[in-house]
């Protein structure tokens, strides 16, 4: 596209904030980590795999509150969640006060992800509301330089807590 004797090149990544039209066209899950490479990705992977028949009309992401923008997930990742039968190709994001804003769900890894990403709304009730623990009895460590085994044990955990919790939160978003 050329504007002004600019030219623009427009790309869409289905990872990438898609700001507004979170909140607008479907219900959105963010998840948060540290990185965006090992457990938020794992995490919207097995969601998203958990919701692919359920419903089409939700958004599933994840961020980190210290990501690079665009580093790959860690191959340790890849690796467990192809062993679940998902593929899954993505870069890091970092986290946003609008992707937080925009999301209808946000579950956090940690106790500290949950601080850092209600001090990035700090201003925002509403949003602060929505900023949840992925297991709300404790945090899910980080298997970063632990190997596969502490990736495949992370990954047994997430299989386990999430359909319980899209459960609930699909459940909320009906009533």
């Amino acid at each position: 596209m050329q504007a002004g004797g600019c030219i623009w090149l427009i790309l869409y990544h289905p990872r990438v904030d898609p700001g507004p039209l979170w909140a607008k066209s479907m219900r959105t899950i963010l998840f948060i980590c540290t990185g965006n490479t090992c457990r938020s990705p794992m995490a919207e992977g097995i969601a998203r795999h958990l919701l692919v028949d359920r419903s089409s009309e939700v958004f599933v992401a994840s961020a980190g509150v210290a990501a690079s923008e665009g580093a790959p997930t860690s191959p340790e990742t890849c690796e467990t969640l192809r062993r679940h039968g998902i593929e899954f190709e993505g870069h890091s994001n970092a986290l946003t006060p609008e992707m937080i804003r925009n999301a209808h769900a946000i579950l956090c890894m940690t106790k500290s992800h949950a601080e850092l990403a209600e001090f990035l709304v700090e201003d925002d009730p509403e949003s602060i509301a929505r900023i949840e623990m992925l297991d709300p009895d404790r945090d899910l460590p980080d298997p970063i330089g632990q190997g596969q085994a502490v990736y495949d044990a992370l990954a047994d955990r997430l299989m386990k807590l999430l359909p319980d919790r899209l459960d609930a939160l699909l459940k909320d978003d009906e009533s």
